[in-house]
């Protein structure tokens, strides 16, 4: 089998490490660890026959592939270990003699910590020393009882691929962190389903190569054919000043190991804190001896706070640059290598996204301050690695050399890709470029820039057209989408522009003169066929003007705006215009465009936007059809002592959040409530009916103060008394609901139970928060948990604001009055619902309210022996039906029943067997089920397990 190589080419930056098997010499370790706990009795013969077909396909042998199987339920027990058998008759032989373990709990992080622990070990006849692939393959029936997190992570650390299979009564966020990647978690209905996914498997495993000769630990790779520039971001802040040391060592292990030269590999160092300090470039020493010297001698610089986002930043401006020695457009690997100890203090999210969309390929190692952090800055979570303390470095170095071994960067020079793939390719794109006074000396490489992007375009009248304005007082267009129909007309007269002049600057006046000029159909725009949108901004200051409606009326027309700036412009300013911060690029010069416009060509070329209702770009989330956007909004604004240095920028973000809606009576409604012990109306819904009364108000709020934060008093005061008929609220017209709360602080009171309440009324929560604020509570409060957003300081609040915009205007939802009342057309539809109740010891003192909710739904159903079924089935440890699908042919008698349903009590709970038992004993004929007629079989999940009351529909065919 060989080793793990990572294709990460520079084209495609954001590609996921794959890993696996060279087929020419297949070598695997390859372990079966099969859940055989109570909950899988029946499954278990699908099972064993599952491991049989896979090792069917294995070569089997001493020094080919080697099996083991473990099987587990409480505990983990070895049937047989990967050096027990040689033959793949005699493991067949095994396989099919397995017996069902039985037992419970099921307890699969200890099984795999077994695994590490027990069978992945020389002893037991694991080659891992030797360099032969390690692969997991965990078939997983339920939800862990105990902790899979580190258990999991030790394993990956050993190099271990695993791959998770479960069915419906698994947990698939607990497989996907299981697995070595999330896409290596595959899922089945029921373990009889598992020949559906075999070859799915077979091929993710037979697809991933890996390097496995012995000489390969010993150099980042060979030193023939491999170029690296390779830059280490050290920090030096005051938390480091004990690992310091450590770090410097590290750092010289690793450059021993490369290759250096001036056209192999080239090395750079910088450390920062609140600073960043290059100790030297990639260009200053042409020697290993030299850099080793300079590496020897580096001094801790100290300081704080620890800003690494500036660092990345920084390190992309200044140091990943032609003119400090960086080979990127040459096709050499630009490789950053991170030693962070600390929590930012700044934002690290968007130069992390700008390095990456560069192509460069970033390793971290944090500590356990900033494991996390470090995690989600590198390339893929499997680049980062964790030491408890800087001086532990030694202890993960071979396990952090043989991650970069696995990269494998394709270095051939790469032509730019055309912006949009070929079979969409009409996209109507404009350049509005700034032509004040101070870019005089830069206009020629802007008018260069524009060249060369037109020249990768396929300018045509029905496939792209494009349009340049330039700007500085005033806005002059030099020609619109429809005046040239090929691209040499267009690039004739981009050769000719002149600098225009003047100012002052007004980038907000421009934005709206081509919003209200050059995007429209008069002018050749084709924005209503749903042709893409794009407008290229090159920027070379601050503005004059007032920038955020016009961008946001533009990114309300669907244009996608990218902003490219200079030093001399306002980074914060140009990510506020872009349709997305990350679409915000930046060079030191215009003379330096060329650094960024392969960027700019791949993110275009990622980008497909469909300006119809479907943004697949961003996360679905839920709100009003573009034709008639009518929405509730309620703000929810922490006023507490802890938020007054910050109350004025969140009182901004309700400002500019409401600048983008159709505030009228039938459109739009906001409503603002301020909070701390005790929460506080500013404004119902029904109070004003233009959108200048709102903003008057807003600009006059002033903060509450007080102490604790109750922040679920505050969501049950929205629920009761202003997501309310009387107070304004459309809920029950279909009006979608929002509510977006900005929360600086941890709650003192319980938020579970009022955010679950606003949930199962439809309303659709948005929670935003600062470092100050637990982020697992906000993701909890919010409709999902990718809803809840965060930010480190509320002055970072422009920041997200595309990004909650954008979730918000792509979600629709289906507002029709008919829809909030009924589960399904009652002329056309019979189906067959089953209520599964959480009676657990936890759902005591919510099961009245649980017990209502059954009877309301039941009161909207259309009961009757050829019409409407229904089950309903209380469970803890155990399961207990309250009645079947065929036990009542009247609403009348099942009313009845639900009301007198006593709580039943009890632990531990076990969804996993009672959702088992609701498929075995009641979504069958004899039990009233209608599924071979093809009645739609519906599950009501009922569940207090985790943060909130869970409600799922399950329909199957």
């Amino acid at each position: 089998m060989g080793t793990v190589i990572v294709q990460v080419t520079t084209m495609t930056p954001t590609v996921k490490p794959t890993i696996l098997v060279e087929s020419q010499a297949p070598r695997r370790d390859v372990v079966f660890l099969l859940d055989g706990s109570d909950g899988t009795r029946s499954g278990f013969p699908a099972m064993r026959d599952f491991v049989q077909r896979v090792v069917e396909t294995l070569g089997v042998d001493e020094n080919k592939d080697r099996v083991a199987v473990v099987q587990y339920s409480r505990d983990p027990a070895a049937q047989f270990y990967l050096n027990t058998y040689t033959t793949k008759g005699e493991i067949l032989n095994t396989v099919r003699g397995l017996r069902h373990k039985g037992g419970r709990p099921l307890n699969t992080g200890a099984a795999l910590q077994y695994v590490r622990d027990n069978v992945l070990t020389a002893s037991s006849g694991s080659r891992r020393t030797e360099g032969v692939p390690q692969l997991l393959i965990l078939l997983s029936g339920g939800r862990s009882f105990d902790n899979v997190d580190t258990p999991a992570s030790a394993l990956k650390e050993l190099g271990v691929l695993i791959f998770g299979i479960g069915t419906r009564s698994s947990d698939s966020r607990e497989l996907q962190r299981i697995s070595h990647d999330p896409s290596y978690a595959l899922s089945v209905s029921d373990f009889t389903d598992l020949p559906n996914i075999q070859q799915q498997l077979l091929s993710s495993v037979e697809s991933v190569v890996i390097d496995v000769t012995p000489e390969s630990t010993t150099d980042l790779v060979d030193h023939d054919t491999s170029r690296k520039d390779v830059v280490f971001l050290v920090d030096g802040s005051d938390g480091t000043r004990n690992g310091f040391p450590a770090m410097r060592d590290f750092v010289q292990r690793v450059v021993g190991k490369l290759n250096v030269g001036g056209d192999k590999d080239r090395v750079s160092v910088v450390q920062y804190g609140r600073d960043q300090e290059v100790h030297f470039y990639l260009n200053t020493y042409t020697t290993k001896e030299d850099i080793l010297n300079t590496v020897r001698s580096l001094r801790h610089r100290g300081g704080r706070p620890l800003n690494t986002g500036a660092a990345l930043q920084y390190v992309r401006d200044n140091v990943l640059t032609a003119s400090s020695g960086s080979r990127s457009q040459e096709g050499v690997p630009q490789m950053l290598i991170l030693l962070s100890g600390g929590r930012s203090s700044d934002n690290v999210d968007i130069p992390a996204s700008a390095l990456k969309d560069s192509g460069v390929l970033i390793f971290g190692i944090g500590t356990r301050n900033s494991s996390r952090e470090v995690q989600g800055i590198a390339t893929d979570p499997s680049f980062s690695q964790s030491v408890s303390e800087f001086t532990d470095l030694p202890s993960i170095q071979e396990q952090f050399f043989s991650t970069l071994i696995t990269v494998q960067v394709e270095a051939t020079p790469k032509t730019p890709t055309v912006i949009v793939d070929q079979s969409i390719a009409r996209k109507d794109v404009v350049f509005l470029l700034d032509g004040s006074d101070g870019t005089r000396n830069g206009f020629p490489a802007m008018r260069d820039f524009v060249q060369r992007v037109v020249e990768k375009l396929t300018v045509e009248e029905n496939r792209d057209r494009v349009s340049v304005v330039q700007y500085s007082k005033e806005s002059e267009a030099h020609f619109y989408l429809n005046t040239y129909t090929t691209k040499e007309d267009v690039v004739d007269t981009v050769r000719g522009l002149r600098h225009k002049g003047g100012r002052p600057l007004n980038t907000g006046a421009a934005l709206q003169y081509v919003r209200d000029n050059v995007f429209i159909a008069s002018s050749g725009s084709r924005r209503l066929e749903g042709v893409p949108q794009i407008l290229i901004l090159l920027n070379g200051g601050r503005s004059f003007d007032n920038v955020d409606t016009p961008a946001s009326a533009l990114k309300e027309l669907g244009v996608l705006v990218f902003g490219i700036g200079t030093r001399s412009s306002d980074s914060r300013e140009l990510q506020k215009i872009s349709y997305d911060p990350s679409y915000a690029l930046s060079v030191s010069e215009f003379t330096d465009l060329p650094n960024v416009q392969q960027q700019l060509l791949s993110a275009m070329g990622t980008v497909i936007v469909q300006v119809t209702t479907m943004t697949p770009t961003v996360k679905p989330t839920i709100l009003v059809e573009s034709q008639a956007p009518r929405r509730d909004v309620v703000f929810l604004l922490d006023g507490s002592d802890g938020t007054r240095s910050g109350f004025p920028a969140m009182r901004d973000f309700v400002q500019r959040v409401v600048e983008t809606l159709g505030v009228d009576e039938n459109k739009d409604r906001v409503a603002v409530v301020q909070y701390s012990r005790d929460p506080a109306a500013q404004f119902y819904l029904n109070t004003y009916t233009t959108k200048g009364e709102i903003l008057n108000t807003v600009r006059g709020l002033r903060h509450k103060g007080g102490r604790p934060l109750n922040t679920g008093a505050a969501l049950q005061y929205v629920r009761d008394n202003v997501l309310t008929a009387s107070s304004g609220s459309r809920r029950t017209e279909g009006v979608p609901q929002l509510l977006i709360l900005l929360s600086g602080g941890r709650s003192f009171d319980n938020v579970d139970t009022p955010a679950s309440a606003l949930k199962e009324l439809g309303v659709l929560i948005f929670g935003i928060g600062t470092r100050s604020s637990d982020s697992r509570e906000l993701q909890r409060i919010s409709h999902d948990p990718s809803y809840a957003l965060s930010v480190s300081d509320f002055t970072d609040l422009p920041n997200i604001q595309q990004q909650l915009l954008s979730s918000v205007e792509s979600v629709v939802i289906d507002v029709t009055p008919e829809s909030t009342t009924d589960l399904v057309d009652h002329d056309t539809s019979r189906k067959d619902v089953v209520f599964l109740v959480d009676g657990s010891d936890g759902t005591r003192n919510g099961f009245p309210a649980m017990r209502d909710f059954v009877q309301r739904v039941v009161g909207k159903l259309n009961v009757g022996g050829d019409k409407d079924r229904v089950s309903v089935v209380q469970y803890g440890r155990d399961q207990e039906v309250h009645f079947y699908l065929n036990t009542y042919t009247t609403k009348e008698d099942i009313l009845n029943t639900v009301r007198s349903l006593r709580h039943r009590g009890g632990r531990p709970l076990n969804t996993g067997a009672a959702l088992q038992y609701v498929r075995d004993n009641v979504l069958t004929a004899s039990s009233g089920s209608r599924s071979q007629e093809g009645v739609p079989q519906m599950l009501i999940l009922l569940s207090g397990e985790g943060p909130v009351i869970m409600l799922t529909y399950q329909l199957l065919p």
